[in-house]
């Protein structure tokens, strides 16, 4: 999405990796003007300005193959008191598992989904939370991970919104931004292209 916006604008798109909790401390930094989706939050509004939302992500929960403690969302988790839970840092999951009754104590914190994920697989977390088509997608590259996902279910947490952030005061750039993603959102090529990453057109429709 990023690579489209900007071709359509005449921006040069120059990818940077970095860490979750690099994103936004990167603005005051200057070392990027946009950042890949994130959840908003009122939190981050403070921060950050944010576009349009490009997408609208449930909650899963990664866990041990097959599901050993029988895990059905974060409340599930919150009932087994030996149950500890991993999260990433900066992710909204670690506030959504706290609003779920999960003691603090039992949160455990993760610098990238990899640490997370292997947590879990080593058995030293029992859980790791995050959006569930994240963790479809760490799965669907490696194949025979010792993982399975559970969907969280909406009672617990509602899909929520994602959109590009941009640092504050980049107003024009916001501008062109949302315009450009207004004319893409919905057309038969965002369909397409998000298909590929296991969105469904149900769950376009819910973002538009």
């Amino acid at each position: 999405m990023a690579k489209r916006v900007c071709l359509t604008l005449g921006l040069e798109l120059l990818p940077i990796e970095t860490e979750f909790a690099e994103l936004l401390p990167g603005f005051a930094e200057d070392r990027w003007d946009i950042t890949t989706g994130l959840f908003i939050s009122d939190d981050r509004r403070k921060l950050v300005d944010f576009t349009r939302p490009i997408w609208m992500l449930a909650d899963g929960l990664l866990v041990a193959k097959d599901n050993p403690r029988a895990f059905d969302g974060y409340r599930s988790v919150a009932n087994d008191r030996t149950a500890l839970i991993g999260v990433i840092s900066g992710q909204i999951q670690h506030r959504t598992a706290l609003q779920n009754a999960i003691q603090p104590e039992r949160l455990r914190i993760f610098a990238t989904q990899a640490e997370a994920a292997n947590a879990v697989a080593a058995g030293v977390v029992h859980a790791y939370a995050s959006a569930a088509l994240a963790h479809r997608g760490y799965l669907s590259r490696r194949p025979n991970a010792p993982l399975d996902v559970v969907d969280v279910p909406a009672v617990e947490k509602q899909p929520a919104p994602g959109a590009f952030a941009l640092a504050k005061g980049s107003a024009t750039l916001l501008q062109r931004v949302d315009l450009c993603l207004s004319d893409l959102l919905g057309s038969p090529w965002h369909r397409e292209m998000m298909s590929g990453y296991g969105f469904s057109d149900t769950d376009i429709d819910r973002l538009l």
